[in-house]
């Protein structure tokens, strides 16, 4: 092991990551949230729309994740721009199941990328978190939106910048571990 790996495992160690997470309403934002966290600290009563916003920390592989839910009300949209300081992580949440809102979506990721496109993507790791897959009836389908959904994202960001696509579902918690595995990969991206 070289001594590079030994400083970059150290920093790892001693790394805090603040995470935005933003997306439309009712695309499964908190959700994702409340299965990311410990067993003991989730909600077992449900989970309620976030007015405003909700800070969550946790513990992955020795990195504390501070975790910032963002409401995704309309109202709310224009106050994204406020949380982006000190920002390492932005998880952009889609509800896969409503094909419907995708133009919604992608045209509020499109407006936020614009208004901030020297920081996302570039100081503050991307990920697009596709939710809801186990409402999608087949595999085959799920495979035609997440095509879709990542040839209109290359279109949207530049060339370079790093985009990393997850498949999850927050209520079954399948790709979950997947999201965990890239939260904290970005400790790398972010140094």
């Amino acid at each position: 092991m070289g001594l590079l790996s030994i400083i970059r495992k150290q920093k790892l160690k001693d790394k805090e990551i603040r995470c935005l997470i933003l997306g439309l309403d009712n695309s499964g934002k908190s959700t994702i949230v409340n299965k990311l966290l410990p067993e003991d600290e989730q909600s077992k009563n449900g989970i309620m729309p976030t007015v405003g916003f909700q800070i969550h920390s946790l513990i992955i592989r020795d990195v504390t994740i501070s975790l910032w839910d963002i409401g995704g009300q309309r109202t709310l949209r224009p106050f994204w721009d406020n949380y982006f300081d000190k920002t390492q992580v932005m998880i952009w949440c889609i509800d896969v199941s409503l094909s419907m809102r995708f133009d919604e979506t992608l045209q509020e990721l499109r407006e936020l990328v614009n208004r901030d496109e020297n920081r996302i993507g570039y100081e503050c790791a991307v990920i697009i978190v596709l939710n809801k897959i186990d409402l999608v009836e087949s595999k085959s389908e799920l495979h035609q939106r997440y095509i879709l959904v990542e040839s209109k994202l290359k279109c949207l960001f530049k060339p370079d910048i790093r985009i990393t696509l997850v498949r999850c579902s927050g209520i079954t918690g399948g790709g979950i571990d997947d999201l965990r595995d890239h939260l904290v990969e970005s400790c790398y991206f972010t140094q």
